[in-house]
């Protein structure tokens, strides 16, 4: 019978760089004690415990390497504000195969409508199932492209956007870009086209738009048409979520007097802050088709 120390044990599992077992093995032998736990039961949670650590280490740093402009997952979109989006909707984009089959998605919508909420909950979804994800917005990708043709290091730059397993370009039409816009765009998209590589987009213009966007209405057409060979468009409805307090997307509000009850009304609302108990006195005694802007949080 091999008999180690604590110490020697420790140690070989060091070596093996086993660092979340090395921290829970000795709670783990005395519940196994206490409970009388078989050999084989309790080998079983110290892997499993190692392997969850794992995954969990895994997708916190492919988290930070996606850059997201904030965290939002699946679970946190409020589909009820939806009038034909639901979650079933995308039960294809939120499976391993969107990723392994080179799938692309175009959210669009008005401002607020969430959109960049959801692509940044796909691609994290994605990286749940194992791969890596990046998210850029597209005036930062083009400008960096940009950069790069100017000083020769465009290959180098492009293997950057072309690499990860899922792209996220966020806010396609809200920026004006430069007069070569449409050709670093379209690098990026045909290099990951050939490569059955994912890519979700989110725009506030209509996808016929596209053109007057980027300058250029045949590059327009060749990135759209590569992005819809395998993928589908996919718009957002309902209110905006930064405004809807205010009550700016009812049809049947009235915005004149909406403005006056605000200015005058008893517990009236301006901008969502509720009217002081007690005011201090003054002086004078008295956006074709919907497509948004992101950071919807």
């Amino acid at each position: 019978m091999i008999d180690f120390t604590d110490v020697q044990f420790d140690a070989l599992l060091k070596r093996l760089h086993l660092a979340n077992t090395r921290r829970a093995w000795r709670e783990l032998v005395q519940r196994a004690e206490s409970e009388e736990w078989s050999y084989r039961d309790f080998l079983a949670l110290l892997v499993t415990e190692e392997i969850a650590h794992r995954q969990q280490t895994r997708i916190a740093r492919m988290v930070r390497r996606a850059r997201f402009p904030f965290f939002k997952t699946i679970d946190d979109f409020n589909f009820s504000m939806q009038s034909t989006v639901r979650l079933a909707l995308l039960g294809s984009a939120l499976a391993p195969d969107f990723v392994t089959e080179g799938r692309c998605l175009v959210v669009g919508g008005k401002p607020g409508r969430g959109k960049t909420h959801l692509a940044v909950a796909i691609a994290y979804r994605a990286i749940q199932n194992g791969f890596d994800a990046l998210c850029v917005t597209a005036a930062e990708l083009i400008d960096d492209l940009s950069a790069a043709f100017r000083t020769g290091r465009l290959a180098d730059t492009l293997a950057r956007y072309v690499h990860p397993a899922v792209l996220v370009v966020d806010e396609v039409g809200y920026l004006t870009y430069g007069t070569d816009a449409a050709n670093m765009l379209f690098h990026v998209v045909n290099d990951r086209h050939r490569k059955k590589r994912t890519m979700i987009f989110t725009t506030n213009k209509p996808l016929a738009g596209w053109g007057r966007v980027l300058h250029d209405d045949d590059l327009a057409h060749a990135i759209v048409d590569r992005i819809l060979e395998r993928g589908r468009l996919l718009t957002l409805d309902g209110p905006s979520m930064r405004t809807r307090h205010l009550g700016l997307d009812d049809p049947t509000a009235n915005p004149a007097s909406t403005q006056s009850a605000s200015l005058s009304g008893d517990g009236a609302r301006i901008s969502g802050i509720q009217r002081p108990e007690f005011p201090e006195p003054t002086s004078s005694g008295e956006h074709g088709p919907p497509y948004r802007r992101w950071r919807f949080r």
